[in-house]
């Protein structure tokens, strides 16, 4: 492989043309001959740039609406003949055929069209052919040839073409990377977009971008960065824009993530609360403001240095509210302009907005060589397919509140035990090997508040202890899936025990 290749012949076939004219211009004042398709050679033409259309070298028009134009041996050869190889070099001169030293392309916008909610038909036409053979035949054939998908890079190319009289081996391998990571990009976005329909398809391609490099990951000792999947449909967090305060850090992200997905999971306002992506409060209310006040009584003492999200818009009350506990972060669809002035008065605050609501996604879990892949726990709660199995009924209010509880213990891990009373969480037992002793720690953190309170346990009582914990700390109704061999045990204790309790038929299992 040639140290340095001097650029001598340039092909340029764009669809993004920033910064194409003036980078085209400088290497055509650097001696370079510019060869360019239909469109981008019209664009350099009305910026003064001259070239040589591409029909004026294959000798072919370009047709079918230029589906076809440089699909062709005086392209194609000019690009993947070796330079080491004579045989490559004389049949090159054998045929007329130029070597092009430097390829510059990018591709149709094919995630444009998708978002845009173009039709099928209209989205194919921007499936490029063309383009990813130029790009992969560049990149192959990196050892005599340069090739840039990327126009961040021309003033970089550009500096080391003046410096070195072309571009170096360092560069150019680092180029073909870049271009082999744009076409798998592209080929994973028009595979997602052709999945979206299959359940579980045979593969599923990734395409991630980094966004962002992060201080450290969970711990100092661990790098970390983030990434984003260009390909996620809707709002998501790794898209959130951040309005305030300092760089976000990778457990910010993880508890955001989690703070996000329990309070948007409610249609009336909703604030939650999580530390260490888990709830330490989370309640319903008529706006925010109220929200935030009674998911902040749960457990005030763990809100302390907490991240916190609201499903809408933060009023300037609720941001006043606020202002007397420290916060690491706040996530919501806005901020009233009080609010934002008020919460930006914490230099450590963060705060991120969320344009739209978040869809629920199918969630990737990492194991040791793969990914676990299920679909979103959005199992309905409907109350009409729940069954009570006591002597005692849940009233109407208790029905109410059996029902938040249900839905806002799906957010908590398992195993999990959660008390709630008037919408709104107080106590939460989370992450423990015993279901007893979540009941215990729900209990311990309700305090006198558990009484006349409901209950919900993400899965089954294996034995009776469990419920008799949530039961003697004053319960009213307990909320579970049923479906142990014990149920009759645990049926009689909830008879004795003189409270109410429903079957639901399903789980919420929660394991991180």
């Amino acid at each position: 492989m040639a140290d340095v290749i001097a650029i001598r012949t340039v092909l340029a076939s764009v669809s993004n043309r920033a910064g194409l004219a003036p980078f085209c211009k400088q290497l055509a004042e650097m001696g370079a001959r510019i060869i360019a398709t239909g469109s981008t050679g019209k664009h350099l033409s009305q910026e003064g740039v001259e070239n040589t259309p591409v029909e004026d070298v294959t000798g072919f028009p370009e047709m079918l609406d230029g589906r076809v134009k440089t699909l062709h041996p005086k392209i194609h050869g000019g690009i993947l003949a070796n330079r080491d190889i004579p045989e490559h070099m004389q049949q090159l001169n054998e045929h007329g055929i130029d070597a092009i030293d430097l390829v510059i392309c990018n591709l149709y916008p094919f995630r444009e069209a998708v978002a845009a909610d173009k039709t099928w038909p209209e989205i194919i036409e921007q499936i490029d052919i063309g383009g990813p053979t130029l790009v992969r035949a560049s990149a192959k054939n990196h050892s005599g040839v340069a090739i840039v998908v990327n126009p961040d890079r021309y003033d970089e190319l550009l500096a080391e073409i003046a410096e070195h009289k072309g571009l170096t081996a360092g560069t150019r391998r680092s180029l073909a990377s870049e271009a082999f990571a744009h076409t798998a990009a592209y080929d994973a976005a028009i595979a997602s977009w052709m999945h979206r329909e299959i359940d579980f398809p045979e593969r599923i391609a990734f395409s991630l971008e980094r966004a962002a490099m992060l201080r450290y990951g969970e711990n100092p000792h661990q790098r970390g960065a983030l990434y984003v999947d260009q390909d996620a449909p809707g709002t998501t967090l790794a898209r959130a824009v951040q309005l305030h305060g300092k760089e976000l850090s990778y457990n910010n992200y993880l508890d955001l993530d989690a703070a996000m997905g329990a309070a948007f999971d409610f249609d009336e306002p909703c604030c939650a609360i999580i530390k260490h992506a888990v709830p330490c409060g989370l309640a319903i209310g008529a706006d925010v403001t109220e929200a935030y006040a009674r998911a902040l009584e749960c457990d005030r003492l763990s809100a302390f240095g907490s991240v916190v999200a609201f499903n809408q818009v933060v009023s300037e009350e609720a941001a006043r509210a606020m202002a007397e506990i420290f916060t690491e972060c706040v996530v919501a669809p806005g901020f009233e302009d009080g609010a934002l002035e008020i919460l930006r008065g914490k230099k450590n605050l963060r705060l991120l907005r969320l344009d739209g609501d978040p869809t629920p996604e199918r969630a990737f879990r990492r194991i040791s060589g793969g990914f676990l892949v299920q679909d979103p726990d959005t199992a309905p709660d409907v109350r009409g397919g729940m069954r009570v199995v006591t002597e005692v009924q849940p009233t109407e209010e208790q029905w109410t509140d059996l029902l938040f509880a249900w839905r806002a213990c799906k957010h908590v891990r398992s195993n999990a035990i959660l008390l709630a009373r008037d919408g709104a969480t107080v106590g939460i037992g989370a992450g423990q090997v015993s279901r007893v002793d979540a009941a215990q720690i729900a209990a311990r953190k309700a305090g006198d508040r558990s009484k006349g309170a409901v209950a919900a346990s993400d899965a089954f009582f294996p034995f009776r202890d469990g419920l008799d914990e949530v039961a003697v700390s004053g319960v009213a109704a307990v909320i579970q899936p049923g479906g142990s061999v014990r149920d009759d045990e645990v049926i009689a204790a909830a008879n004795e025990h003189g409270i109410a309790m429903v079957f639901t038929g399903t789980r919420h299992f929660r394991h991180g």
